[in-house]
């Protein structure tokens, strides 16, 4: 008897949890943003948040908790209800190589999150301001090369990115620079403008109108290839035979959340990724959009995990 009551119990909660899934989204929904207001998270967040938003008749409110590498925002995300209406945007970093840059994590990526799909992905721009002498990535890298110490670069915070971009190029071309973390890329972007920083290498969808405005002078892309949007810009790899690196932004959900949800989540925002004017926002912005499925964008996270670990002990970028 006991047996058929907890059969029958689990059954009433099975057909509860796909009828919520069914009504789903039936009030607002949050999208937790781990950086400031006006960076590439932000960017892509508010425009596919948009677009969501239209399908499910229901308001998508973006909500930007800024702090200590996105571990801030992502600590909220991870311990929010499960329910489906607490999203996170997370961008690569964050999920991939934060847990081996900081020694205490406030959460665990790998058991705390669900991965629902890679909605958007695009290179970095190396921009300096704009009387900054060098004119091109060689000159920065003779100047950086003469000049040891002496040259500061703004981020996003530490183990973003942004920062990890940033790292990547100082890495393999020998350089050693200062390094000036902030609270999300649009700050620094601000502060590189203004002379506070010499250079950053935020994402050319949070640059490129700056950039096309001239009030940032873009050294290179970080793409293999030059980016369309700025084609006058060279590819970092015509100066540095190789170099590539580029950053992606994906949703996750707190663990538990039913798999109905996670999977209408997923179907929506892959055809919101279809519509022409989405399409056409994101290219101007110099990203693609990606929209894999739940599993492909776990196994690519778990993946990019493994080479972070690498490149983490061997660069010494940990943090206590």
């Amino acid at each position: 008897m006991r047996k058929k009551k907890l059969l029958i119990a689990a059954s009433l909660l099975c057909a509860a949890s796909l009828a919520g899934a069914q009504n789903y989204p039936n009030k607002s929904v949050r999208v937790i943003v781990p950086f400031s207001a006006g960076g590439a998270t932000d960017i892509v967040t508010r425009v596919i948040g948009q677009k969501l938003g239209e399908a499910w008749g229901q308001q998508v409110v973006v909500d930007n908790r800024a702090g200590a590498g996105g571990n801030i925002g992502g600590e909220l995300a991870a311990k929010s209800a499960p329910d489906g209406y607490t999203l996170f945007m997370t961008s690569g970093s964050i999920v991939t190589a934060n847990q081996h840059i900081y020694k205490k994590m406030p959460f665990d990526p790998a058991k705390d999150l669900v991965a629902i799909t890679n909605v958007a992905s695009g290179p970095q721009a190396l921009v300096v301001t704009p009387t900054f002498p060098p004119k091109t990535v060689k000159e920065l890298i003779a100047l950086a090369k003469a000049r040891p110490k002496e040259i500061a670069f703004g981020s996003a915070g530490f183990g973003t990115q942004t920062h990890l971009a940033a790292e990547n190029f100082i890495y393999t071309v020998g350089i050693d620079v200062l390094h000036v973390p902030y609270k999300g890329e649009a700050p620094a972007i601000v502060d590189v403008m203004a002379g506070q920083v010499q250079f950053a290498t935020p994402n050319l969808a949070a640059a490129i109108n700056f950039i096309q405005q001239g009030k940032l002078r873009a050294l290179g892309v970080t793409s293999k290839r030059r980016s369309p949007q700025v084609p006058d810009v060279p590819a970092i790899a015509e100066t540095v035979p190789g170099f590539e690196n580029l950053g992606w932004f994906g949703l996750m959900v707190p663990a538990g959340t039913p798999r109905e949800v996670i999977d209408k989540v997923y179907r929506d925002t892959a055809k919101a990724l279809e519509a022409a004017d989405v399409k056409s926002r994101f290219d101007g912005l110099g990203m693609a959009p990606v929209g894999n499925t739940p599993a492909e964008f776990a196994k690519a996270i778990a993946e990019e995990t493994g080479r972070w670990a690498k490149i983490v002990r061997e660069r010494k970028l940990a943090v206590e």
